[in-house]
């Protein structure tokens, strides 16, 4: 299950180019060095890296071998960049009734729930975006994000939420602007307890409801971080609901063991009815909904987790194909990613092959540049399971023979987690399959095609990242 929306990150700072590189394991090889701009040899101001479907053209001829008959457009191409319509940010904050899922609007109580709350409130702390970044005007480490509130003249400023009231955000976040230029991975929300430090509300043990005090005291702090998937930018804003589901949180509870205290309240603290505590502690983070989620104990462990049925909903089944318009069907968005770095050159177009119907990317290098990673043909947000077996499958040819790598990565760290291949590609077309075992799972694994270091025409098609089993 996969959904889609403009990629976005924030333009608000000083210029300052990042570049993201790599094919090479090997350090010394590694491409622009991340922080050292200097060494970027080409003109990085502003320009669209996504790949264009410019035209489609029938490039069949009377023998098998498709050849590039194709008009080039020499025409000069404005590259500058281009403001785009601001994209706002606002949040709402809600608990809900329902069944676990994905995308369903909070539902209001029922006279028979299991569990009603009466009260529940929490710290707003922090907002950030975590995005990866070609041609931004501003320096961001991927993996530790760009924050985007509090802002840095108010570094201090905290919001209190309550979910059970449904708190909406927008005067708070009215600077913030998601615009279309870095390439939006996850959301991430910070809090911290509230004063309370504790949830109130009422169990039902038999025909009645009894009052409860969830303590939590476990809590120092806790991040959400939201997939990109999960922000809705219907009417032109970004809207991001953090959503606490109440069945999620009590699945598997059973209120009526509980001690009920002399004050006729149920207590759930390290104290008072200790097991119940510690269970509604591993169900209360997860809870949110949120693909996966960081937290801080009170005895200052650091703990980090999928939320398992949200990333299960984001990877690819069994023999379905993780990577999105592999067979370059769909109109262009941001679903491929041409990067021109190091003096390489390069533009796209998508064409028709007569009979077959089958669209094929054409990549026309016109530049090799200095090194295999000069061009690249990327899809970023591929998401991979450790321990599970794929199969990377696509078709390709060129107008020379020669060398190119193929690779899948980690968007943030650069590092290899699928694999990297060097793959020697003819001038007819021929298939390419490489079976893989990723070690870590990654919803944002990258799948590159390093097309460059010399001049020549390549056509690709059928791209698939299979899961296989």
């Amino acid at each position: 299950m996969k959904f889609f929306l403009s990629i976005a990150s924030i333009a608000a700072y000083a210029a300052v180019f990042l570049s993201l590189v790599a094919c090479s394991n090997d350090k010394s090889m590694a491409g622009i060095e991340i922080g050292n701009p200097s060494l970027a040899d080409i003109d990085t101001v502003g320009k669209d890296t996504t790949a264009k479907d410019t035209s489609v053209r029938d490039t069949s001829t009377k023998d098998t071998t498709i050849k590039d008959t194709t008009v080039k457009d020499t025409s000069n191409k404005d590259t500058s960049f281009k403001k785009q319509p601001a994209l706002p940010l606002v949040a709402e904050f809600s608990v809900d009734y329902s069944e676990t899922t994905r995308k369903a609007l909070a539902k209001e109580t029922e006279k028979d729930e299991a569990v009603l709350l009466d009260s529940f409130s929490l710290v707003l702390t922090q907002l950030r975006s975590f995005s990866s970044y070609y041609y931004t005007t501003v320096f961001v480490d991927p993996v530790v994000g760009l924050q985007l509130w509090p802002y840095e003249d108010k570094p201090d400023e905290t919001l209190e939420i309550s979910f059970t009231q449904g708190s909406s955000v927008k005067d708070h976040f009215k600077d913030i602007d998601l615009q279309e230029e870095g390439y939006l991975k996850e959301m991430g929300v910070s809090f911290s307890p509230d004063d309370s430090a504790a949830i109130y509300g009422r169990a039902k043990v038999g025909d009645k409801y009894v009052p409860f005090v969830y303590s939590l005291s476990n809590f120092q702090s806790f991040m959400l971080r939201y997939h990109y998937s999960q922000i809705d930018t219907a009417g032109g804003k970004a809207n991001l609901s953090v959503i606490f589901r109440v069945k999620t949180f009590i699945k598997d509870i059973d209120f009526s063991t509980a001690e009920i205290g002399k004050d006729k309240t149920i207590r759930i603290d390290s104290k008072n009815n200790a097991e119940l505590w510690k269970k509604l502690n591993e169900q209360f983070v997860p809870s949110f909904q949120s693909l996966r989620y960081d937290y801080t104990s009170a005895e200052g462990d650091s703990i980090s987790d999928y939320v398992m049925d949200i990333w299960e909903g984001i990877a690819a089944k069994p023999k379905e194909n993780t990577i999105i318009n592999g067979n370059f069907q769909s109109p262009f968005t941001t679903d491929w990613i041409l990067m021109n770095q190091f003096s390489g050159k390069a533009d796209t177009t998508v064409i028709i092959e007569k009979g077959s119907k089958e669209r094929i990317m054409q990549v026309d290098v016109t530049e090799g540049g200095s090194h295999s990673y000069s061009v690249q043909l990327i899809q970023e947000n591929v998401a991979l399971i450790a321990g599970v077996r794929y199969q990377c499958v696509f078709t390709i040819w060129s107008s020379e023979e020669g060398q190119i790598t193929a690779r899948i990565g980690s968007y943030n760290t650069y590092e290899t987690i699928g694999f990297q291949e060097h793959v020697q590609v003819m001038t007819t077309g021929h298939s390419v399959a490489i079976t893989f075992i990723p070690e870590v799972s990654d919803p944002f694994a990258r799948f590159e095609l390093n097309l460059g270091g010399s001049e020549r025409t390549f056509w690709i098609k059928e791209v698939q990242v299979l899961r296989i089993e």
